[in-house]
Order: C-alpha cells, then structure tokens, then sequence
C-alpha cells in the first residue's frame, strides 16, 4: 500500500474487531477514514478469546443492550459486508451454586428483558439436559439464554476490514502510533497524518494511545488464558458455554476436547496453584472432567475499566473519541461500539 496521507478526517488507532467495525461505520457514512494498526490486523485481544458472541452479561443490562444490537448485526454481516460468519448457535449458561446469585438474577431480569435480553431462570435438572457434564447436585438453578454463538473472531475482522475498505477507508497494518500532536496530527513511524478526529480502539493498549493526546483512560490491562482439556475420553454432545457464576469458570466444545477459561493467575499465585483451582472447580462442577489434563491453548491481554463496563465516548474539548474497556467481550459489543463512535463523530 502507498504512503500515509497527510490528512483524513478521522484516523482510527487499532485494528481489532473495535477498530475495524468503527472503519467500516465510518466509511459507510461517506467519512474519509484512515485506520492505523501496529500489527496485523486482528492480532491483537480479537484473536484470543473463547469465539462466542452472546446477549446475556449477568448484572450489566446496558452491556446486553449493545450486545443486542450486535448480535442484530451479525445476523445481517454478509448483507452489510459481503463476508459470511458462519453463526452456530451454542447457547449460554450461568450455574447458581449459591442462594443470593439467583436472587441476583431475579432483581436484575427486569432490566435485562428491558434491554432485549432472552434469558430466563431453569432448574439444576434442565441445565443437566443441556450440558450433560453438570453434576446436578452442585448446582441450584442457572440462567439459560439460547441467544449464544460459535463465531471466529478474525472473521469479523476481516469482514469489517474488506467492507471498510469497500468504501474507501485506508488500512495500514505494521504501522504504530507513536505520537499525537495537540493538533490531532498523528505521528508514525512511517510518516504523519493530520486527523480532523483520532478514534482510539486500542484494547489493553487504549490507555497508552490516551494518553499520547492528553487524555485520561483509566483502564487496567488484565491477563486472560485459554485451556484445552485432553481429548474426552468419548464422544460429547455439542455444549453450550457454560459459566460458573462464583469463580467465573467458563468452559465450552472444541472439537474432541473442552476449552475453558478462568482469567489468569492473581498476583502471587503460581500457575501450578491456579491450575489447581481450576481443577477443583471442575471436579466438583463436572465430574467427568475430574483430573483432566488441562493445556495451555492460547493466551492474551484485554482492557478492563473500573467497573467493568466499556467505555464508549469523545473528549469534551477535543476531537478524541474512544471505546475502550471491553473487559473481553469485544467480540459480543462491536457493531453497536463502531455504530456509536460513528454517531458520536458525525454530531461533534
């Protein structure tokens, strides 16, 4: 590809499923949109995650609202981008082992039937129908929304990169942002570019690129690891993920084995203690994955804000626009987030 230009009414910073999905927003509005990406596109958080787009965030209707509406979205991805994604409904699950968690879900079901949210409350044994791993007897009650899909993440991404670019958008890849003048001229290795608006979709990297222009984002990068199981020792029924809703355990199919994720060590626990952790909720939720063997699968960084919540916005006295603290469910968010920033820009 040539050269940087040296103007673009908006320089999105990022190339993630955020990233690309403000691109293609923006290029779609008839915005002259350049997008800055430090690697590869979809390298970074949009590669590393469990592949499940869902409606459903216990305790966050105004995160199931978005995620609604992206799910809408996905729905329509190859009318809107020409790119099939393939969607292969799982569902999800939230295992209650403890009294006030249901009582949480019933104060919280109003507000998420309000946002769009198809979700409703089973018992131990309808959960068991639909992972048959459950042990019934760990288990109260668990909230059930079918509103859950399979998805490959760099499919979004290369979905929203090629409709972008369909509308004229420039993509750089290999090309990091190093510096950003109060002007909004956006500084590269590869040269520089006068941004009339600097749209930050960086992931666990938004708080650097912030702060590059003066503007403060109080997100905390946070580990995440995914694990393989081994291989089950007989064939399972397609699962849907399923999340132990104390430890925030999460485990799904994948082909012959179980993925599943439970964050990242904490801060002075060895990986080994981690692990067994792990083990032990799985011995005591699942009893067929009792002393599994359990692998690394793949691991990375993801944005998180103070109250988990991702934040979407443009500075009050400068054309800097942000979405940022995902908390790793980007994926679930990102049309509604690219939608929003493209509104938030055309008005300001």
């Amino acid at each position: 590809m040539s050269g940087l230009p040296e103007h673009a009414q908006a320089v999105v910073i990022g190339g993630g499923v955020i990233g690309t999905s403000a691109a293609h927003h923006l290029a779609e509005a008839g915005v002259d949109t350049v997008l800055l990406e430090r690697g590869g596109l979809g390298g970074g958080a949009s590669a590393h995650t469990a592949g499940m787009v869902r409606s459903y965030f216990p305790g966050n209707p105004d995160t199931g609202q978005r995620a609604v509406r992206s799910l809408n979205a996905y729905h329509e991805f190859a009318r809107d981008t020409g790119a099939s994604l393939g969607l292969k409904r799982l569902g999800f699950m939230a295992l209650f082992t403890e009294e006030q968690q249901i009582a949480d879900f019933e104060a919280d079901r109003q507000g998420q039937q309000a946002a769009g949210v198809e979700v409703g409350l089973i018992s131990a044994r309808e959960a068991v129908e639909l992972n048959p791993l459950i042990d019934e007897r760990a288990v109260l009650a668990a909230a059930w929304s079918p509103e859950a899909y399979h998805v490959d993440g760099l499919d979004i991404v290369r979905g929203y990169a090629a409709g972008a670019r369909n509308h004229g958008a420039r993509l750089f890849t290999h090309t990091p942002v190093t510096g950003i003048d109060d002007d909004n001229t956006v500084h590269t290795p590869q040269g520089s570019i006068k941004a009339d608006s600097v749209v930050c979709t960086a992931g666990p990297w938004s708080g650097e690129v912030a702060s590059m222009a003066s503007v403060e984002l109080p997100l905390t990068p946070h580990a995440m690891e995914m694990l393989f199981t081994d291989a089950l020792p007989s064939p399972q029924p397609e699962l849907p993920m399923t999340m132990h809703a104390a430890s925030g355990l999460r485990i799904r199919s994948w082909r012959d084995r179980i993925l599943l994720a439970m964050g990242a060590p904490k801060a002075g626990e060895t990986r080994e203690a981690w692990l067994g952790r792990i083990s032990g909720h799985l011995g005591t939720l699942f009893p067929a994955l009792d002393g599994i063997g359990l692998h690394r699968a793949w691991s990375g960084d993801f944005d998180a804000s103070p109250s988990n919540a991702a934040f979407i916005g443009a500075h009050p006295t400068r054309r800097f626009l942000y979405a940022a603290g995902f908390t790793g469910a980007g994926l679930c968010q990102a049309p509604a987030a690219g939608a929003q920033l493209r509104d938030l820009l055309i008005v300001k």
